[in-house]
């Protein structure tokens, strides 16, 4: 199925920093949680990854990530994760975050 312009900006991906990672021991694959600041719009918004494989939790700090901010919330164990932090799998299948290259404002829409 082809997809249109129109499709994807129905998809807002927006530049945050990862402001609070914690352990979250309760999911079924490893994963943490995740609090991601997209700036004054958007605000801070809880997330969990399974991203335990190339990142530790004092790494993620600080760290910009890109992240789908206007998906309905999902209940993921205990944590309602409001925001889907995006990556890419290496060759064993682990989450490589997708990041931007160059320091940019929290918020910025990718298009």
């Amino acid at each position: 199925m082809d997809a249109t312009f129109d499709d994807f900006m129905k998809i807002d991906i927006r530049v945050g920093v990862i402001a609070r990672a914690e352990p979250f021991p309760e999911a079924r694959k490893p994963a943490y949680k995740l609090w991601v600041d997209f700036g004054p719009e958007i605000g801070e918004k809880r997330s969990s990854a399974q991203i335990t494989v190339h990142y530790t939790l004092e790494e993620l700090v600080g760290k910009r990530v890109m992240g789908v901010v206007n998906f309905p919330p999902r209940q993921i164990g205990k944590v309602k994760s409001e925001v889907l932090v995006l990556g890419v799998p290496d060759d064993n299948g682990d989450v490589v975050l997708t990041v931007p290259d160059k320091e940019v404002p929290l918020g910025g829409r990718l298009f």
